[in-house]
């Protein structure tokens, strides 16, 4: 008996591989993804924005870093005894104006070397509303916890979110000729917009990354959202907020990806990584046994093999780790 939907997630045609540079940016659920990308030794860089839920704002962080982009201390604001930027998460929020700006500057200043040399640009989109300043109109990333009343609230339409994500990709496919695209939606639920205009807001998402995949044979689309609320389907598969999706449901989500968007000559060195990682994370009591010591230059010895082997994996650390007496 079948208890759960089947969900055929085709091949990518070029998928990625542990050479490739793979720049994540969106929603919280990017930083999963990431997180995960990170362990397993691929080259990332991840939300150099910060956390963004809207497309304006991830079009608007894209074109900011083709264009190598740096910030001005005028354009930061004070609020609650912090500087801010509208465009960007809280993490870059300082009660130093000087080290708000210099967080920011040097985000922006990796990212636009990397996304010339990026071989995916992987997008996660959270919310089609858009939050606007009244006293200016600028679209703004955060509201960083000002009052409601500074803002206006729109819903986007899929007209709106496909020329601006179009125009940001075709400049990029302009500036970097190699790059490739993935779309995917947060499974995560915006509640606060209320259960209705939640599902109005991922359904324009939806349409919206489907017309851009028609529109370019280099961007893909991978089903996160389908993955965790059509086949997993159940509230046990989410945190105690109802909201995030917990950690089986984020493994699972990662275990497709891994199937259908990650070279399967890569699977066999993400074991090995994984094995290594684990490894370094465990805890002993009783460093100066003589089991622990033989433990260490066990996996000093396959950390070492496995980079003389692929040197592209950038295991210095863990190497320094296992060697240390």
């Amino acid at each position: 008996m079948q208890f759960t939907l089947a969900l055929d997630i085709p091949q990518l045609p070029k998928p990625i591989s542990y050479t490739d540079n793979i720049l994540l940016t969106g929603s919280c659920f990017t930083e999963h993804i990431a997180d995960r990308l990170h362990q397993s030794k691929f080259k990332v860089l991840s939300n150099p924005h910060g956390i963004l839920f809207n497309p304006l704002s991830v079009a608007s962080s894209l074109d900011g870093y083709m264009d190598g982009r740096q910030y001005k201390q005028e354009e930061l604001f004070s609020l609650n005894e912090l500087w801010n930027s509208w465009d960007h998460h809280t993490r870059f929020s300082n009660i130093d104006a000087v080290a708000a700006l210099n967080g920011i500057n040097a985000s922006q200043t990796e990212a636009s070397d990397f996304i010339r040399k990026a071989d995916w640009v992987i997008i996660t989109l959270g919310s089609a509303f858009q939050y606007y300043l009244k006293e200016s109109g600028k679209p703004v990333a955060n509201n960083h916890r000002a009052p409601a009343q500074w803002f206006e609230k729109k819903l986007l339409t899929t007209e709106v979110i496909v020329a601006a994500l179009s125009q940001t990709m075709e400049r990029l496919f302009a500036l970097n000729p190699f790059v490739q695209v993935m779309l995917t939606i947060s499974p995560v639920r915006h509640i606060r917009d209320g259960v209705v205009d939640n599902n109005r807001s991922k359904a324009r998402l939806i349409e919206s990354v489907h017309i851009l995949r028609e529109q370019f044979e280099k961007v893909q689309y991978f089903p996160a959202y389908e993955l965790v609320i059509d086949v997993l389907r159940d509230y046990r598969f989410y945190d105690i907020d109802l909201v995030h999706p917990n950690f089986p449901a984020t493994q699972f989500v990662w275990e497709h990806f891994t199937k259908s968007c990650i070279a399967p000559l890569a699977h066999e060195i993400m074991k090995q990584v994984q094995d290594i990682v684990t490894a370094r994370s465990h805890r002993t009591r009783f460093p100066e046994t003589e089991a622990h010591k033989k433990f260490k230059v066990s996996y000093a010895e396959k950390t070492k093999a496995l980079m003389d082997k692929y040197p592209f994996l950038g295991m210095e650390k863990e190497i320094q780790y296992f060697s240390q007496g």
